[in-house]
């Protein structure tokens, strides 16, 4: 791993002062998901028909681009989502960076990019961690969430790709993703704008995905929801997934989820969520849901990165309103998210290999 320069130690401004065991001043009770800046941030350029060279921390801070950045302008962009976790003995860990860093290969190949190899990928994660290691919380307190980018930065200003790349990584302290905290999901199911279309970049990270769902789940959020469920864009029939997370519904001992064919994301928790549920002895189906499925299911949760694992309380759809039990302690939700919790605080053995030691 490179070692961080003295020269960007001293050149840095830090935006907050060192608290109590060499924490940031933070308070951490009071911790939500927003941006909270950071001490240094990761940099990394290539160009056209070029592979990635070794890249370098640098403060935190805005980046210059050219305003016919093909980014800026036609979309050219992909990005991540993970955490770096504090344990209770103090060591700092990773979970599965390794499938991150293959869905941004797979995410550069469909929106003709170069790619950081896998080893270079998590060796960059890491270095961005350690030098922002003291706003990662304190165990139980929440995560460092780590947000790699790949943009077409170069200009270009016809519709073609960019002659210049680069790969960012930046972090910040969050805790819970959605206002309720960890309290039950009230859902929209929207069945007038899609998220993603067949042969498009819907199972992709790609940034051209997020800001067509701005509208919609402002929509449903003004009218109290937590988040929109969407609907495939064919029959306007089938559950995909939500504008933030995979979704899953129970029925007695089997466990289904909408499979991963080009138009919803490959989740990492969710491909994580279905090995955990297997191993309790659930049966896990990746198939098509239809809608009124979902509002006879015994029970439903989402998946992701920001919001790991949490119960829906609630799914609306054409004006009716379906609600789930969500406070049995016996729940498959809280099953499930108990032991991939135990997992990544080092409680239960990583039998498959999943956590990655950072310092």
């Amino acid at each position: 791993m490179a070692a961080i320069s003295s020269s960007i130690s001293l050149s840095l401004s830090p935006t907050n002062g060192h608290g109590e065991n060499g924490y940031a001043e933070i308070d951490w009770d009071s911790l939500g998901f927003g941006l909270t800046p950071t001490d240094y941030m990761y940099k990394m350029k290539c160009f056209e028909n070029e592979e990635f060279t070794e890249g370098q921390l640098i403060p935190f801070g805005n980046i210059e681009l050219s305003p016919a950045a093909t980014v800026l302008n036609y979309g050219q962009g992909l990005f991540e989502g993970m955490k770096a976790i504090r344990r209770e003995n103090g060591k700092l860990v990773l979970f599965r960076p390794d499938e991150n860093a293959l869905r941004m290969q797979i995410g550069a190949e469909r929106m003709c990019m170069p790619s950081p190899s896998v080893d270079q990928f998590i060796d960059a994660v890491k270095q961005t961690a350690l030098a922002n290691k003291r706003w990662i919380p304190p165990p139980g307190k929440g995560s460092l969430y780590i947000r790699p980018l790949l943009l077409g930065t170069g200009a270009a200003l016809g519709v073609s790709a960019a002659p210049e790349y680069t790969f960012l990584i930046y972090a910040s302290p969050v805790r819970n993703y959605f206002k309720e905290g960890t309290a039950a999901l009230n859902l929209y199911v929207e069945d007038q704008f899609d998220r993603a279309s067949r042969g498009g970049v819907g199972g992709v990270k790609s940034i051209s995905n997020y800001a067509r769902g701005l509208k919609p789940l402002a929509r449903a959020k003004a009218r109290g929801f937590s988040d929109v469920l969407y609907l495939d864009s064919v029959n306007g029939k089938y559950i995909e997934e939500v504008s933030t997370c995979n979704i899953f519904i129970v029925k007695e001992k089997t466990i289904s989820t909408p499979p991963t064919k080009g138009t919803i994301l490959p989740g990492v928790t969710r491909k994580s969520i279905i090995d955990v549920a297997r191993d309790h002895g659930f049966e896990v189906e990746e198939r098509q849901i239809a809608v009124e499925e979902l509002l006879e299911a015994d029970e439903a949760f989402c998946t992701g990165t920001a919001v790991v694992v949490v119960p829906v309380g609630s799914i609306t759809y054409q004006g009716k309103r379906v609600e789930y039990h969500t406070t049995d302690a016996n729940s498959v939700c809280k099953k499930l998210l108990s032991t991939y919790a135990a997992i990544q605080n080092g409680q239960i053995e990583d039998k498959r290999g999943w956590m990655v030691e950072i310092n």
